[in-house]
């Protein structure tokens, strides 16, 4: 059977490791995107940012003629094509709530294809929407647009992504689960055959449902994940005021209950990144317009927010006053292999030490180049993890990145003006270190 053509429209992660893995299994692949710098690059095999395993396939499909980006057609790509997955971004506004003015274009766009094209076409929706919009803001935009009707004239359905950042590609050709939430049931089969040719062999469960439950199934999953790291944070500074405790190992043995599970109970200085903060915003402001507000997901955004403070925390308790104290900064990315920065938990804890007066030096091995872009000169940058301990007073590891756990503690002797380390992402043994530095750690009982 012939393989069907594809369209991807947003050219993020979700977007191009949706048009890199169809194209790495023989799919022709067309990407849109208004953004002709990212374009430029992905047709140069070039990806837009950090993300392990991608470059190689991104060339290879790339060379092979198997993807290719187009710089704002989406009428084009759509005409060429026989399913587009939208995965346009889904920003935050200033009150939490969903900014959906790129799922509105986008969809305008799609409408006006449709309009010209005779045959057959599925719209799959791919960005992080809340429930109820992908019925009732993109289907009538769709209809209206093309002066057809959904269901008969084309498909729609909204397949959620589960990506994590880091190994977002690994995820997209090994994902645990599919979701389909669909319009019909023509639809629905449409997208549910093309996964399992994708898939062949390890098609992992597909649940088909409808485009609402779809749409609220992204959100549950992402706010469970926040609240089991919240939680853990929170029993993690329960245990700084037990001596002898250790938050390591009450994770280590709640994660053995199979009702648990060992994944996201690893205490630290919270969570960023683009999905689990913009997430949890949209769920609350959208449930408070349905009238429940969620006091629950309330509590787990406030205990994110203060938990990167805890590092200012520590460090006063060992220099006291910060004003021209040297504090090495080990890690800018909101987590290891990326270097993405949105919400990173870094910020809030730089932003305060250089308002009391510390000097911060920071390095990390892929985020350097945008951190710039955020702190500009308010800050100094290393070329090493080494570099960045020269003369410090304080140093705070904020990212989990292998090279930052290949570190000993005479690194930090040798290197530091003062040998205080405050690990935020328990990286350390804290026997080790604390027997050749002062160091002190997220969870752990003094």
């Amino acid at each position: 059977m012939e393989k069907p053509n594809i369209s991807v429209l947003g050219i993020g992660y979700v977007g191009l490791c949706t048009a890199v893995g169809f194209a790495s299994k023989g799919y022709k692949v067309i990407a849109s995107t208004h953004d002709a710098e990212k374009a430029a690059k992905i047709n140069k095999g070039i990806p837009p940012f950090h993300e392990p395993n991608l470059q190689n396939l991104l060339e290879k499909t790339v060379q092979n003629g198997y993807l290719k980006c187009l710089i704002g057609q989406t009428e084009k790509a759509v005409l060429e094509t026989d399913l587009t997955f939208n995965a346009v971004g889904t920003p935050s506004r200033p009150n939490g709530s969903i900014d959906l003015q790129f799922i509105e274009t986008s969809s305008r766009d799609m409408g006006k294809a449709l309009h010209t094209k005779s045959s057959y076409h599925v719209v799959v929706i791919k960005s992080t929407v809340v429930p109820g919009t992908t019925q009732d803001l993109v289907k009538p935009i769709l209809e209206k647009e093309s002066k057809k009707k959904c269901g008969p004239d084309f498909g729609l359905c909204m397949s959620p992504e589960f990506l994590r950042q880091g190994s977002a590609f690994e995820d997209t050709m090994h994902t645990d689960r599919i979701v389909i939430g669909e319009y019909d049931k023509k639809s629905g089969d449409t997208l549910e055959d093309l996964y399992k040719d994708f898939y062949a062999e390890n098609t992992p469960p597909i649940i088909r449902t409808t485009l609402s439950t779809a749409e609220l199934i992204k959100y549950a999953s992402n706010s469970l994940l926040a609240t089991k790291i919240s939680f853990i944070n929170t029993i993690a500074n329960i245990c700084e005021k037990i001596p002898g405790a250790d938050v390591k190992t009450v994770a280590t043995a709640m994660g053995l209950d199979k009702r648990i599970g060992p994944l996201f109970l690893n205490a630290g200085l919270g969570y960023g990144g683009s999905c689990f903060p913009k997430d949890v915003k949209a769920l609350m402001a959208h449930s408070k317009n349905l009238g429940y507000p969620l006091k629950l997901l309330e509590a787990v955004e406030d205990v994110n927010k203060t938990q990167p403070l805890k590092a200012i925390q520590f460090c006063k308790e060992q220099l006291g006053n910060l004003e021209g104290k040297r504090i090495a900064i080990l890690g800018l990315a909101f987590k290891a292999d990326t270097d993405d920065m949105r919400e990173a938990r870094v910020i809030p804890i730089i932003n305060r030490l250089t308002k009391e007066g510390a000097i911060v030096t920071a390095y990390d091995p892929v985020a350097m180049p945008i951190a710039k872009t955020i702190f500009k000169n308010k800050i100094q940058y290393a070329s090493s993890a080494i570099n960045c301990l020269k003369n410090a007073d304080c140093a705070i590891l904020v990212t989990e990145w292998d090279e930052f756990k290949k570190l000993t503690p005479e690194d930090f002797t040798k290197n530091m003006k003062q040998p205080i380390l405050i690990d935020g992402r328990r990286i350390y043994n804290p026997e080790a270190y604390s027997k050749k530095l002062n160091f002190t750690a997220i969870g752990l009982g003094k």
